[in-house]
């Protein structure tokens, strides 16, 4: 038996465990630092900024510094578009309530095409803060895209429901965990297929071009 093979796999995943937890603690402390409300939207574009440059193959990053840079340069920026998520989100819950408990017969028949208004914007938001850390947009341009390549890539979205709420639902069984495991798995999780979608676009944008 290759022991040394098997040390060195055992060695990287604990080398693995404790790049993930570190993110998870940075996102939790600096999200805290900008007393919670402002610090949320920069800590987790932070985070998304580290796991894409992994998702990049650039593993040896140092992610503290990765991180500090993202929060700070897109401070403002990610709490402009967290504003205006925050505000949709909470558009969508108030309609919700009003279709819901409304006795007008005309306002019901609103009940399916606010689901599918709601599944969309929430298939969006999978693809916001990829887009938002992958490319240099301004934030109509990130919306506007987020959408475009949710319609392209209806797998990947499904894909990355799913997983996403398997992973909520799992850390709802064990919240200690969340300390060191939550974000950073959702991240992880969410731009995988994201990157790989950007790539598919790019190359069907290329063989586009070469075809003009």
């Amino acid at each position: 038996m290759d022991t040394s093979g098997f040390m060195g796999g055992f060695y990287k995943l604990l080398d693995w465990i404790s790049r993930l937890a570190l993110v998870n603690c940075l996102w939790i402390a600096f999200t805290l630092l900008g007393f919670g409300i402002f610090g949320f939207f920069p800590a987790t574009v932070a985070m998304f900024a580290v796991a894409r440059k992994w998702m990049l193959g650039k593993e040896e990053l140092s992610i503290f510094k990765t991180f500090c840079t993202a929060y700070k340069h897109e401070f403002l920026k990610s709490n402009l578009l967290g504003l205006i998520i925050v505000g949709i989100s909470l558009i969508l819950y108030l309609d919700f309530h009003f279709v819901q408990n409304s006795t007008n017969e005309f306002v019901s028949f609103l009940y399916v095409p606010f689901i599918i208004i709601t599944f969309i914007f929430v298939s969006m938001l999978f693809y916001i803060l990829p887009i938002f850390v992958h490319y240099d947009m301004n934030i109509r341009q990130v919306l506007k895209n987020s959408f475009f390549v949710m319609i392209m890539n209806p797998l990947s979205t499904f894909y990355m429901l799913i997983g996403s709420f398997g992973i909520l639902f799992v850390l709802s069984y064990a919240p200690p965990i969340c300390i060191l495991y939550s974000g950073n798995l959702l991240a992880l999780f969410i731009m995988k297929p994201a990157v790989t979608a950007f790539e598919k676009i790019n190359q069907k944008s290329k063989l586009w071009l070469q075809e003009q």
